[in-house]
């Protein structure tokens, strides 16, 4: 059998579609009913969500199991991120992910802890052989968790093409009990080019929707002129659960004829965060919903776009009435329409276009460099989605870089020049992009002799400032000099109120010992079931270091019993 199953894994196809997606190849990866915290293609920050979030009944530890025969592929603990994940390849081609483990399970487990033993780290990515960790469909593999980025305990579930590009898991059989309609939230409408107007108004305009008799939305009549193109806002939800997930797809229909469709059935990494190009980014940044827009603007290769008339947009022309409708369909096959009734009609413009015109206009298909202040800004090619004025202001150390309503896509530069500071006083400077409080976020900054540059993918404020404070350590549950046999766990508070923790390291009598650094509690937690513990008498060493290198030691003896 295990012959059988490493030369279907060698010879596993690459011919992999929608058309072909097997039904019933995968078994579920959970032994308990399936309720969904998230859906694939979900509008997420700056990405689409790639596969399935699985509620595991507000708890960690519930077993996984893997839902086809194959070979760990790969293996990452990072404390970001997806923390613990496994990644899975199939005879047939597909490969399945699993991420924010508690734990791994088995021989699995045990592969892991060694590497990272030997290694002498606990952040780690592994690619073992086709034959070191076979895998048949229904072992136990892990454990669901919450590590990482997670914000709760769940199971994110993928399903990969040979490409390893995510697939829809729902594509594959999985049943998620689901007769609810989708949710219509809000649609808008926009002009699109000089002579456009909607309502005598050249800017987007929010409709006011009626919900029918029979469940359907109709809006506000529109007076039109010119091209112009539609945006909504949408959700899913299956029984059982409140959550907003996303919907399967959108499509919109004009005078009869279909004009745009959306299928959130597959997408590439590469291509996950022209999100940002999809939504109306500067609207979800003041009002936190994300509307999707219903054309494809420039610079948008979104690959979820099924099908579309010039690029979705509609030219509606004076004199004559027109009907556009929006289909939402979730992958049951519940939907809600809205129909959108449209008089083209050429007005006086009572609401001209917004413009908020600066010095600094940035052509997106030219590289621009921009000096202000102590501030140099370099934004590459291609960095933003179209030409716009920015708002560049400086005040001493603060750069006031425009406001995050505008996405960039590539990474721009910010330098600022530091010699008026101390030579021993620059190894503790960075730059940090500063939030709602007004407090600094560090931003990974490298040194230049005089100056300093940090990359970002985020307009908003950056100040250069100083961290000379080491991070503080403190036991939380145990107390130094004392016994401790009954515990299985030996865990620090560590925590560094400014630029943040970069690194640690622990010794129980001289030796590593691997600890587990959880962000979110601002935790550190060693398990003596790696059993590395050999004294009676043991003493612990932990260093922790903060990102502009300032350190703290904290050292604790205490006693326990051998077993």
């Amino acid at each position: 059998m295990r012959k059988l199953i490493i030369l279907l894994l060698l010879l596993g196809t690459s011919a992999i579609g929608q058309d072909n997606t097997p039904k019933d190849y995968f078994s579920n990866p959970l032994e308990i009913p399936l309720v969904l915290a998230g859906s694939f293609g979900e509008l997420r920050s700056n990405h689409f969500h790639s596969g399935l979030d699985i509620k595991t009944q507000q708890r960690e530890g519930i077993p996984i199991y893997a839902p086809a025969d194959g070979y760990v592929k790969r293996i990452k603990l990072a404390h970001y991120g997806y923390g613990k994940a496994l990644y899975i390849q199939h005879p047939n081609g597909y490969i399945t992910v699993y991420a924010h483990l508690k734990n791994y399970a088995g021989v699995i487990q045990e592969y892991v802890k060694k590497k990272q033993y030997e290694k002498e780290i606990y952040e780690i990515e592994l690619f073992p052989s086709n034959t070191d960790l076979i895998v048949n469909k229904g072992d136990l593999i892990g454990y669901t968790g919450n590590t990482g980025s997670s914000g709760g305990p769940h199971l994110h579930y993928e399903i990969r093409d040979s490409s390893s590009r995510p697939m829809n898991p729902l594509l594959f059989g999985i049943e998620i009990p689901d007769t609810k309609n989708p949710l219509v939230n809000s649609v808008f409408v926009y002009p699109i080019g000089e002579d456009a107007q909607i309502n005598t108004s050249q800017n987007p305009l929010k409709l006011r929707l009626t919900r029918q008799k029979d469940g359907s939305f109709k809006s506000e009549n529109i007076s039109a002129y010119g091209r112009i193109g539609f945006g909504i806002s949408t959700d899913d939800q299956q029984n059982g659960a409140s959550n907003k997930n996303g919907v399967y797809q959108i499509k919109t229909i004009f005078n009869g004829e279909e004009n745009f469709d959306i299928r959130f059935e597959k997408f590439s990494f590469d291509e996950t965060r022209y999100l940002n190009r999809f939504i109306d980014y500067g609207y979800f940044q003041k009002n936190k919903q994300r509307i999707q827009k219903l054309f494809r603007e420039k610079n948008n290769p979104l690959s979820i776009i099924h099908s579309e008339i010039d690029n979705g947009y509609i030219t509606v022309e004076e004199g004559f009435t027109s009907n556009y409708t929006i289909e939402v369909t979730d992958i049951k096959g519940n939907k809600s329409i809205v129909y959108l009734p449209i008089e083209g009609k050429r007005d006086t413009i009572l609401l001209p276009e917004e413009k908020n015109e600066t010095e600094d206009y940035i052509y997106s298909n030219e590289a621009t460099s921009i000096t202000k202040g102590k501030f140099s800004i370099y934004i590459p090619a291609n960095s933003l989605y179209e030409d716009t004025y920015l708002d560049i202001k400086v005040s001493g150390d603060t750069l006031m870089l425009h406001d995050d309503v505008i996405p960039i896509h590539k990474n721009i530069t910010i330098s600022v020049d530091a010699s008026n500071y101390a030579n021993e006083d620059k190894d503790k400077l960075f730059l940090g992009r500063l939030n709602y409080k007004g407090k600094p976020y560090y931003n990974t900054t490298y040194p230049y002799g005089d100056k300093l540059s940090t990359r970002t993918r985020t307009f908003g404020s950056y100040v250069l400032t100083s961290d000379t404070t080491a991070p503080t350590i403190n036991p939380s549950n145990f107390k130094p000099d004392t016994w401790i046999s009954k515990n299985e766990t030996l865990k620090l508070k560590i925590k560094d109120d400014l630029s943040g923790i970069s690194s640690y390291r622990a010794t129980l009598n001289g030796n590593f010992i691997l600890m587990e650094y959880n962000y979110k509690k601002d935790v550190v937690t060693y398990d003596f079931s790696d059993n590395i513990v050999v004294d009676t008498e043991n003493k612990l060493k932990l260093i922790v270091t903060d990102n502009v290198g300032n350190s703290a030691t904290f050292e604790a003896t205490f006693f326990r019993k051998n077993t």
